[in-house]
C-alpha cells in the first residue's frame, strides 16, 4: 500500500525507505539504513521531482500514482543521474508515456547511456536561469555541477520558497515516520550522519558546493527538499544546516580539539594513543580516540572534517605503513582535505619509518600544517620518553589554543 505524506498542500513526498540495504554505494555503511526522497507537485501541471532506486521501485510507482489521483503525470525534473535516484526513470516514462522529462544537456547525454530506446530525445531542456511554469508555481533552475556529479542541478519554487537541492543537504538513515527535521531531534540525533553523509559523499567538491551556497544566498529558500534524509522547513533548521556546509565545503572546523586515529597490530601503538589521549585531556583538549582496524574510514573522516587537528599513530609494516592506516590515508587524501594540522605518532622494532609515509601520502593536500615533534616508539613506549611524549602533548596543546 501506498505511503506518502504532504510537504504543502499541494506538494507530496513520494519516497521509501530502504532498511535493508548495508552499504550505500557498496561503501559506506548504513546501520539505520537510507531514503530516497522523491516529490509531485499538483498544480495545473503535475510534476515529479526524481524517481528512486529500484529497490523500493514498486512502493514508489504506488506512492506517485496516489498522489497523482487519476490526474496524467506532465514533467518529470531530473536533477541527478546516479541510479538510486535515476534507475526508475525508463519504466516512469513507460508508465506515463505522456511525461515530459526537464533536464540539463548533461543529463541528456545521460538517460542516453544509462536507458536503451530514444524516449529521451524530447526532453524539455533548462539551463542555468530558466523558468518552467506549472499554474501556480514557477521553477527556476540552478546549475549546481559536481554537487556531487557533474550534470547536476536544482529547481528553486518560487512561489512556495522550496529548494529542491539534489543530493545536497541529504543524510543517511531511513525515515522513521518522520520527514521534517522539525520532528525529530536533529542536531542530536542525526547531525553525525549527516556530516558523515556530506563529508564522504561530497566532500571532495568543497569549492563546487561553494559556488552552490552562494547561489543559493540570493534565494529566499524556506524549504529544503533533498534526495535523501529530512526535508528543512523552519528558519531555524535551514540556518543551521546551511552553516554546517559552509563549514564543512570551506574546510573549516566545527570544533577546536584533536581525532587521534592509530592503528596497531599488537597493542603497543595503541598503549602510546591512550596515553597520548589521557595528557591531551588533562591539559583541557577534547580528544576522540578511534583504531581504525576496527572503526570504518567513513566515519573517521567525518571526525577530521569536525574536528580542527589529527593525529596519525601507526606502526611500520613491510617498510611501510600499517595496510589499514594506509587505507584511511589514501582516502583523506581523495576527499581533498585542507587547512588542518597533523602530528605523527610512528612505531617500528627496528626501522621505524611510518611517519615519513603517512606524510608523504598526504603530500598532495592543500593548507595544511605538520608540527615539529614526531613521536618514534621502539616497539613499545617506555618511561624514559616521558619527555618526548610531553613535548608533542605541549605543541599540540598550543596550536588547538592558539
Amino acid at each position: 500500500m501506498y505511503c506518502t505524506r504532504n510537504v504543502t498542500k499541494d506538494l507530496v513526498w513520494v519516497g521509501a525507505n530502504d532498511r535493508r540495504l548495508a552499504l550505500f554505494e557498496g561503501v559506506y555503511p548504513v546501520p539505520n539504513g537510507v531514503s530516497y526522497n522523491a516529490y509531485v507537485l499538483l498544480d495545473e501541471k503535475t510534476v515529479l521531482f526524481d524517481t528512486a532506486d529500484s529497490a523500493v521501485g514498486e512502493l514508489f510507482f504506488e506512492n506517485v500514482a496516489h498522489a497523482l489521483n487519476g490526474r496524467a503525470l506532465d514533467y518529470l525534473v531530473v536533477h541527478h543521474m546516479e541510479p538510486d535516484h535515476s534507475a526508475s526513470i525508463a519504466e516512469l516514462v513507460r508508465r506515463y508515456p505522456g511525461v515530459t522529462v526537464v533536464c540539463n544537456a548533461k543529463i541528456k547525454t545521460m538517460l542516453a547511456q544509462f536507458f536503451d530506446g530514444d524516449a529521451f530525445e524530447n526532453a524539455l531542456l533548462v539551463k542555468e536561469g530558466d523558468v518552467l511554469e506549472t499554474g501556480r508555481h514557477k521553477l527556476h533552475f540552478v546549475m549546481a555541477p559536481m554537487v556531487h556529479w557533474p550534470e547536476v542541478m536544482m529547481t528553486y519554487d518560487e512561489t512556495d520558497k522550496i529548494l529542491f537541492s539534489a543530493d545536497a543537504f541529504g543524510t543517511f538513515g531511513a525515515l522513521d515516520g518522520a520527514i521534517f527535521a522539525d520532528e525529530v531531534d536533529f542536531q542530536h540525533d542525526y547531525l553525525d550522519e549527516a556530516r558523515r553523509y556530506y563529508t564522504n559523499i561530497v566532500g571532495k567538491f568543497g569549492a563546487s558546493v561553494q559556488a552552490v551556497l552562494k547561489k543559493a544566498a540570493a534565494l529566499d529558500i524556506q524549504l529544503i527538499c533533498p534526495l535523501h534524509g529530512f526535508v528543512h522547513r523552519t528558519a531555524q533548521d535551514i540556518a543551521f544546516f546551511v552553516e554546517k556546509y559552509d563549514l564543512w565545503s570551506s574546510y573549516r572546523p566545527e570544533k577546536q580539539g584533536v581525532v587521534l586515529a592509530y592503528a596497531s597490530v599488537y597493542g603497543h601503538t595503541a598503549n602510546a594513543a591512550d596515553i597520548l589521549a589521557c595528557r591531551l585531556r588533562e591539559k583541557g583538549v577534547e580528544v576522540r580516540v578511534f583504531d581504525v582496524s576496527v572503526t570504518h574510514a567513513s566515519e573517521i573522516i567525518a571526525q577530521i572534517f569536525k574536528y580542527s587537528h589529527v593525529v596519525f599513530a601507526a606502526n611500520t609494516y613491510n617498510m611501510g605503513v600499517f595496510v589499514k592506516m594506509e587505507d584511511l590515508l589514501h582516502d583523506v587524501a581523495a576527499h581533498a582535505l585542507q587547512n588542518k594540522t597533523v602530528a605523527f605518532v610512528e612505531n617500528g622494532s627496528w626501522a621505524p619509518v611510518a611517519a615519513k609515509k603517512m606524510k608523504d601520502i598526504l603530500a598532495s593536500l592543500k593548507n595544511m600544517t605538520y608540527l615539529e615533534n614526531t613521536l618514534t616508539v621502539k616497539s613499545a613506549l617506555k618511561a624514559a620518553q616521558n619527555d618526548a611524549v610531553d613535548a608533542l602533548v605541549d605543541e599540540i596543546v598550543q596550536s588547538v589554543q592558539a
